[in-house]
C-alpha cells in the first residue's frame, strides 16, 4: 500500500482498541463514540481485506491476522513520536537566527540582544547580516526589514520617532549626508555613503547633517555624539520585524519579538 494511502486514523483506533480489547474504552481514550470506533474499524477491515477483530463469549478478542501486524504497528507509532519531538525541539531550544541591516545591527539591535541574553544565559543568537536573506535558505527564525509593512510574511513595527535629521554637538558642514533611502534632498551632499549608520558617524565627524531612522541614530544621541536638528518627523517606512507564518507562531519567537517591538 502506498504511504499517501496509508488509513492513518484507522490504524489509530485498532491500536487503541487493541489494547483494551474494548470498542467502549477505546472511545473513551480517542474522545469519540463507541460506534464511532467501531465503524473506523470495519472501514480499516474493508481496506485491508482482513477481519480484525470477534466477538466471543469472553469478550472482544483479536484475529491472528490483527496481533501479526500489532508490533510493527506499535512500533512506526513510536517512530511517529520520536519524529514529533524531533520536530518540536526547535520550539524548546533558544537559538535563534536572526537577518537585520548591518547599520541598524550595529547601532540598535547588539545592545538589545545584550540587554535580553543578560537575563537568560541560554540564549544564543546567530545574525545574517542581509535583511533580505530568503527565509529557508538561511534557516532563519526572525528578520528586520526596513519599509512600509511586513510584505508577504507576518510582521510587527518596531516602536520609535520616524526619521531625525542629527549634526556633530560642535556643529560642522550644513549640507546633507547622502545615503540609499535618505528621504532627504541630498544634490548637495558632499558626502556618500553605503547605509544610515555610516550617515550618523558621518555626522558625528562633523561631515554634515544626517537624516536617518531615528532607531538608529537612538544610541549615539544618548551618548552625545551627535544631536537632534529640528524635530522627530513622522515616516510611512520604518523597521519591521517579519517572519513566515510557522516561524512567527513559535513561542521563542513570539518572545523576542515582543522584547525588540518595544
Amino acid at each position: 500500500m502506498k504511504r499517501t494511502h496509508l488509513p492513518l486514523n484507522g490504524l489509530r483506533v485498532l491500536d487503541a482498541a487493541a489494547r483494551h480489547l474494548s470498542f467502549t474504552r477505546a472511545a473513551d481514550e480517542l474522545a469519540v463514540t463507541p460506534a464511532a470506533v467501531g465503524q473506523q474499524i470495519r472501514a480499516l477491515e474493508d481496506t485491508l481485506g482482513t477481519v480484525l477483530f470477534r466477538r466471543t463469549t469472553k469478550g472482544l478478542e483479536l484475529t491472528p491476522e490483527g496481533e501479526a501486524g500489532l508490533a510493527p504497528l506499535r512500533a512506526g507509532f513510536l517512530q511517529f513520536e520520536e519524529s514529533v519531538r524531533a520536530m518540536q525541539a526547535g520550539q524548546s531550544s533558544k537559538a535563534l537566527t536572526i537577518a537585520a541591516p548591518r547599520d541598524l545591527t550595529s547601532k540598535w539591535l547588539m545592545a538589545r540582544l545584550a540587554e535580553i541574553s543578560s537575563g537568560d544565559g541560554e540564549i544564543r543568537f546567530a545574525i545574517v547580516g542581509d535583511e533580505s536573506v530568503d527565509f529557508s535558505e538561511a534557516n532563519l527564525d526572525l528578520a528586520i526589514r526596513w519599509g512600509e509593512g511586513p510584505g508577504e510574511h507576518e510582521g510587527e513595527a518596531i516602536e520609535s520617532d520616524g526619521m531625525v535629521t542629527v549634526a556633530a554637538p560642535a556643529g560642522g558642514a550644513d549640507t546633507p549626508i547622502a545615503w540609499p533611502g535618505c528621504l532627504s534632498e541630498d544634490a548637495g551632499a558632499q558626502v556618500r555613503v553605503a547605509d544610515a549608520g555610516l550617515a550618523v558617524d558621518a555626522a558625528a565627524a562633523g561631515l554634515g547633517r544626517a537624516c536617518v531612522p531615528e532607531l538608529v541614530a537612538r544610541a549615539d544621541i544618548a551618548a552625545g555624539r551627535v544631536v537632534l536638528v529640528g524635530e522627530p518627523r513622522a515616516s510611512g517606512r520604518g523597521y519591521w520585524l517579519v517572519a513566515p507564518l510557522p516561524q512567527w507562531r513559535q513561542k521563542k519567537v513570539r518572545a523576542l519579538v515582543d522584547a525588540l517591538a518595544q
